[in-house]
């Protein structure tokens, strides 16, 4: 079956590397790898006060006020950013606004950073301030009257019980401290945004967007806040519209921000299409029917940190061949920004996501994503088991989910690609079509992708 679909979209969509949970100093060791793999931009994990060598402590803000973690402090947060802008890249920082560090097993207050913290600033003050962003370091930057009253979310389909309670653990936890959007609180908030700006930061992804409320969203991202920055939240669907988590919370936030988000309704066509039983026709043109976000919004994604590591999510991991085949899809496709997730085995899945960044495949994925910026696309041919789309003449991907190589013939005068030149797969290499007819046949192979590129 044959299609004259077209997208629209023609702007900048430049790779993002996750570079989950990543010390600042590792990042700034491979800023000349990361750039010469393709990657436009990394996403690096919270910068601020905390503690604990978990990956998620790292999502426990005791103070906003100075970078210090096991991941680095400020200083070494600047020379990682120095770094990546001499290869022509930019830093994007994870940020958490939403709550404050559960420390209720260690005191009962509400004060933050608290004393003992305040007390290890006051005996080596010249080192603390030396990383401090921003404030006074002898008094607490938070105090009771900034959180909302303690409460665990029990009804996680009502937004206003999700926005205003917190998040708990279960076992008797007392959860993390869910922040009231007063004035001093936004002013905190922004100031720190406004540092991270100051230091080079061109983006931010807000986590846990889905427990914070419009309101407070749109009082922390002011007009200059936002103005040259990449905003993006993180908001978990389990599908796109007609989903209750879709409907409730990511929908609100796109409508009531300009910002953009994690494009979860696209996920959940990737692991529809692509599983066991599924269709690639849901990936002709999902946006059509609201399983996509506008490509000027979305980050793409075939995983994120959470999904792994959070057993609430893990039914969400696809099979390794179809996160393969996703990541070409996200890669070869025009619309949205694609991430692309890479750890330290912090979920203990085998290594599975370590050094993914620069694998065989995604290095030719990314070349292939890099080439074909700008220009437009069009499905040339799709069934239950493949997708054959085009980049303009610069490029062709195929994908097929199905257990049997399929020939798929094309009329390339219709789809003006050039004849007698090499369009070589960037992922393999090997593969290479030479076009010398009006009908040109393109195999392919059961279970795999094909990205030729024109040489």
């Amino acid at each position: 079956m044959l299609a004259g679909l077209l997208t629209t979209s023609t702007a900048s969509a430049d790779a993002i590397l996750h570079a989950f949970n990543w010390s600042y100093d590792e990042v700034k060791g491979k800023a000349a790898e990361i750039a010469s793999l393709g990657y436009k931009k990394v996403l690096v994990s919270p910068a601020y006060k905390s503690e604990g060598n978990e990956w998620w402590a790292r999502y426990q803000p005791q103070d906003l006020r100075v970078i210090h973690s096991p991941l680095g402090d400020a200083t070494d947060f600047k020379e990682m950013i120095a770094a990546l802008n001499s290869h022509g890249v930019e830093t994007y920082a994870d940020i958490v606004l939403n709550h404050m560090a559960n420390e209720s097993y260690k005191r009962s207050d509400l004060n933050y950073p608290g004393s003992a913290v305040l007390s290890t600033y006051a005996a080596d003050s010249s080192y603390y301030n030396s990383i401090k962003l921003f404030g006074d370091l002898s008094e607490n930057m938070l105090g009771a009257g900034d959180f909302h009253p303690a409460g665990c979310i029990t009804d996680w389909g009502d937004p206003g019980h999700v926005q205003y309670w917190r998040l708990c653990g279960g076992n008797g936890d007392t959860g993390l401290p869910d922040l009231d959007p007063n004035n001093w609180v936004v002013s905190q908030q922004q100031a720190y945004l406004q540092a991270l700006k100051d230091l080079g930061v061109k983006g931010f992804r807000v986590d846990a967007a889905k427990h914070m409320s419009s309101y407070h969203i749109n009082q922390v991202f002011n007009a200059s806040i936002r103005n040259g920055m990449h905003v993006f939240g993180e908001i978990i669907t389990s599908g796109g519209a007609g989903d209750g988590s879709y409907d409730n919370f990511l929908a609100p936030y796109l409508s009531s921000t300009d910002h953009g988000a994690y494009d979860f309704p696209l996920f959940a066509s990737l692991r529809s299409a692509l599983g066991f039983g599924g269709s690639m026709n849901k990936l002709v043109d999902p946006g059509a029917y609201g399983q996509a976000l506008d490509g000027s919004r979305a980050i793409t994604f075939s995983i994120t940190h959470d999904i792994p590591t959070n057993d609430g999510f893990r039914y969400q991991i696809m099979d390794p061949t179809d996160e393969y085949l996703a990541n070409a899809y996200i890669l070869g496709r025009d619309g949205g920004s694609p991430l692309i997730y890479s750890d330290h085995n912090e979920s203990n899945d085998g290594n599975r996501w370590q050094d993914l960044y620069k694998r065989a495949d995604i290095k030719g994925m990314l070349k292939f994503h890099n080439a074909a910026q700008g220009r437009s696309m069009r499905v040339m041919s799709y069934n239950d088991c493949i997708l054959l789309f085009q980049r303009e003449e610069v490029g062709i991907v195929g994908i097929n989910k199905c257990g049997d190589g399929q020939d798929v013939w094309v009329d390339t005068n219709k789809h003006n690609l050039w004849w007698h030149v090499n369009y070589r797969d960037t992922i393999g290499g090997t593969d290479v079509q030479n076009i010398s007819s009006t009908w040109h046949k393109f195999y392919l192979p059961a279970r795999q992708a094909r990205m030729w590129l024109k040489e």
